[in-house]
């Protein structure tokens, strides 16, 4: 490449020179005659302008008068320059910023040549370039393809407006091409507004697209033409190439060039103080600070990038040692090392805490070379250095993020691993048990998709925070993701002090949470595994603790469950179970309907029943709901299950319209899938209509967690259900998210008690009671029906008559039984209740 050749070599010194009257046609004769590019306007022996090849594009061909105007009124000022002595490579880039094509070269501000984009393409050196690539790679796509036909006024407009140097015109079956230097003619010589298939330049040479840049090149200078058509594989043109698209590629070796200067830059400090002025432009680039001082250690030079880092300038430090930089964060000892390993290898590098000129403190990386002049003696010592102190903090931030987690700040899966692997070899070595804590929020999402991510990463960090207080000082907190955490627990005496640790998590978790103005309840469920009794690596024991986890979770949540050898037979029992479910809602048997019935706690009538499917298995008997319901959630059967719990209520319901019963209302327990399905109120009650039962001997049954999802959506369909006469009532009020904002709004007709706190009624739960009083209470002025569910004896029977309930539900009562059994009770459902045995 000759980056470094002087301009003044190659400028054309022969410069065409007009007056600002000259005609346009009288300019373009001249240059056409001498093949120049530009004219130079000058008055006065002033350069006042310039007119280029380029210019031409601006004359409107159609009007003939237009090539006899001035040139001053078309020529383009001011007119760039550049010093003679100015190298290659750097016209290059000023023609690149500019936007130009031609540069006047001066000489003590008197002009002496003209250089343009094609005398820097033929005198760069370009050939290194040229033979790596390819013509596709610098070529011009979608050059401007003009039709014969065209007028020549329109088609320099077009080349105008598009900014294109030379089109192709079709010339029958051949090619043609009309450019900027062929416009000048035409200015010099009007033909008249006439077609451009007799003005074009014919034939237009081509080439392949995947050829040499040298090829394309060589072409160009033999055949003493500025553009070659490309065509591609199928023989269509593709584009234009000429010298200036070559151009630009030389420009990305310069940029290379100069990379390499600076990577130079360390090697050109060790050398010779003539190197170094040499090399001032690329100390005054670098974004590296870059301090120079003489023997006795006193500043002589700083480069910008220092102002830049320290905030001191050369005035500011001048004659001054580098110590003013000191931050106190080293000690003495510290930069009597520093220099007696410069003294002795003339070299140093290593990290300083310097202060800057504000007084905040950075961290550097440092380098200190010492720079000896031929006889060996140390004329200067370089230091460069780069600001590090983000890059440390990034590091750590980095480093951090590999173990620890994002929004927690707990110890990561990675980190963990390595803690239990750590705690395993301790135990081994000690003959004690450790325990692995499998930890999952219950009903997280709920909250999460309700109240808004924020407050669900809120409320994250407050259970972290909850249980990191109740474990041990040695034990670790990991969190895995989403609401799932470990709990390691090293150095226990035996399985029953994890379990006591594990209800402390249980009980903290618990406990309500108040955030952002919202006060609810969540619950955990835990796994626990111990070593070595359900593994002996961090892997397998984790995998125990994740098995008991679910077995907590299925057995009720917000409790614990150890790890034990038959999880295997009850996980394999749950994979058969889950594909017999999936076959037998595809044949769409096994599903039995039992009801149970809802007596008037006053009156002993029957007011209406509860919808309570079974699964009549061919093998295993009867499954209750709680086996096979959780399963089919967890599987994403539970919308087809739902689908046919419904098909067999209307069954039943129409069998006993038609045999001229009056049935009672049924209540339908309702899943989060069923409820959140898009048009659902429409679609259900188009189902009960068609099926010609009336709305208001439908009552669907929801759970409080299940209102709290999507609060104003779930309202809407709420507000739907009512509006066409179907009734809500809330199922285990108490055990949830009971909010009494929620409950005021929500268009329920009654609320069921939940059945713990009817059981602890035989414990004279003191709690129990005032919390049955108060719902009940509660319900009353909300002007809702009251049920007691889980009624099963006649204590129970007996105190819930202090209390303002509505109606009752349980064994005590009445089992669940078959719609056939369902169906004699109704004929005698004005009797009084009879409270049943257990036989």
């Amino acid at each position: 490449m000759n980056q470094d050749l002087s301009i003044s070599r190659i400028m054309q010194t022969g410069m065409l020179k007009c007056s600002p009257q000259t005609p346009l046609s009288e300019a373009a004769g001249r240059m056409a005659e001498r093949h120049c590019s530009s004219i130079l306007v000058v008055e006065n022996d002033q350069p006042v302008g310039i007119w280029t090849e380029h210019d031409a594009l601006a004359v409107d061909f159609s009007q003939a008068a237009e090539v006899r105007r001035p040139i001053a009124e078309r020529m383009s000022h001011p007119v760039a320059t550049i010093n003679a002595h100015e190298t290659l490579g750097e016209a290059a880039l000023l023609l690149k910023a500019l936007g130009y094509r031609h540069l006047l070269v001066v000489d003590d501000d008197a002009p002496v040549g003209i250089l343009s984009q094609t005398d820097i393409a033929l005198n760069q050196g370009l050939e290194p370039y040229l033979r790596l690539r390819e013509v596709h790679a610098a070529m011009r796509t979608a050059p401007l393809i003009l039709p014969g036909e065209t007028l020549l006024a329109e088609a320099a407009d077009k080349m105008h407006r598009c900014g294109h140097e030379a089109i192709i015109v079709l010339c029958g079956d051949a090619l043609g091409i009309l450019t900027e230097r062929d416009l000048v003619r035409f200015i010099a010589r009007h033909p008249g507004n006439t077609a451009i298939a007799g003005l074009a330049s014919q034939p237009l040479l081509t080439i392949d697209e995947n050829a040499p840049l040298l090829q394309a090149r060589d072409l160009l200078l033999n055949h003493r033409i500025r553009h070659l058509a490309v065509l591609d594989a199928e023989g269509h043109t593709s584009g234009l190439l000429g010298f200036r698209d070559m151009l630009v590629g030389a420009e990305q070796f310069y940029l290379k060039d100069l990379r390499e200067a600076l990577e130079q830059r360390d090697a050109a400090l060790v050398r010779s103080r003539q190197h170094l002025q040499l090399a001032e432009k690329v100390i005054d680039s670098s974004l590296e600070g870059i301090i120079i001082t003489d023997p006795d250690i006193r500043i002589e030079f700083v480069n910008p990038a220092f102002t830049h880092l320290t905030g001191y300038t050369l005035e500011d430090v001048a004659g001054r040692n580098p110590g003013v930089l000191s931050s106190g964060r080293q000690d003495a000892a510290f930069y009597q090392k520093m220099w007696h390993t410069l003294n002795q290898t003339g070299f140093w590098r290593g990290e300083v805490w310097n202060r800057k000129k504000s007084g905040e403190l950075y961290l550097e990386l440092l380098t200190i070379t010492a720079i000896n002049d031929d006889q060996g003696n140390i004329q200067h010592y370089a230091g460069l250095f780069t600001d590090i102190t983000h890059m440390r903090e990034n590091e750590q931030q980095i480093r951090h993020l590999a173990y620890y987690d994002a929004l927690t700040r707990l110890p990561n899966r990675r980190l963990l691993d390595d803690r239990i692997t750590l705690a395993i070899r301790h135990a081994h070595r000690s003959k004690s048990p450790l325990a692995v804590i499998f930890i999952d929020l219950d009903h997280f999402k709920q909250v999460n998709d309700t109240l808004g991510h924020a407050l669900g990463d809120e409320l994250l960090l407050q259970v972290s925070e909850r249980m990191g207080q109740k474990l041990r000082e040695d034990d670790t907190l990991a969190r895995l993701g989403g609401d799932e955490f470990i709990a390691l627990l090293p150095d226990i005496n035996d399985f029953a002090e994890a379990t006591r640790i594990a209800q402390r998590l249980i009980d903290t978790v618990s406990a309500p949470f108040c955030i952002a103005q919202h006060t609810f309840r969540i619950g955990c469920s835990l796994g626990i595994s111990l070593y070595p009794d359900d593994g002996t690596t961090p892997e397998a024991l984790i995998q125990s603790a994740d098995a008991a986890m679910y077995r907590a979770k299925n057995e009720g949540r917000n409790t614990y469950r150890l790890h034990r050898s038959e999880m295997d037979v009850q996980a394999r029992h749950h994979l058969s179970l889950e594909t017999e479910l999936r076959d037998m809602l595809e044949r769409g048997d096994g599903l039995v309907m039992h009801y149970q019935p809802l007596f008037s706690r006053d009156s002993g009538q029957l007011k209406s029943a509860e919808a309570l499917v079974r699964w009549q298995h061919p093998v295993r008997g009867l499954i209750p709901p709680g086996e096979f319901i959780p399963l089919a959630e967890r599987s994403g059967l539970i919308l087809p299950l739902g689908e046919q719990i419904l098909d067999r209520v209307i069954s039943d319901i129409t069998r006993w319209q038609n045999e001229g019963q009056a049935p009672v209302p049924v209540a339908i327990n309702l899943s989060a899938a069923q409820f959140w399905q898009a048009g659902f109120a429409d679609d259900i009650a188009d189902r009960f209509s068609a099926a010609g039962i009336p709305p208001e001997l439908i009552i669907f049954e929801l759970t409080e967690s299940m209102l709290l999802n999507k609060h104003d959506q779930g309202m809407a369909i709420l507000t739907a259900l009512n509006e066409r006469g179907f009734r809500i009532a809330l199922d285990d009020f108490g055990t949830g998210y009971s909010s009494l904002n929620y409950l005021q709004n929500i268009p329920a007709h009654s609320l069921k008690i939940d059945r713990s706190f009817i059981v602890a009624l035989d414990n004279n739960t003191r709690g129990s009671r005032a919390i049955i009083a108060a719902i009940a209470s509660l319900a009353r002025e909300l002007g809702l029906i009251v049920v007691a569910e889980g009624v099963e004896t006649q204590k129970q029977w007996d105190q819930l008559g202090e209390y303002a309930i509505d109606l009752i539900q349980g064994f005590y009562t009445a089992r669940p039984m078959t719609a056939d059994a369902f169906t004699t009770l109704l004929n005698t459902q004005h009797s009084a209740a009879i409270p049943q045995t257990d036989s």
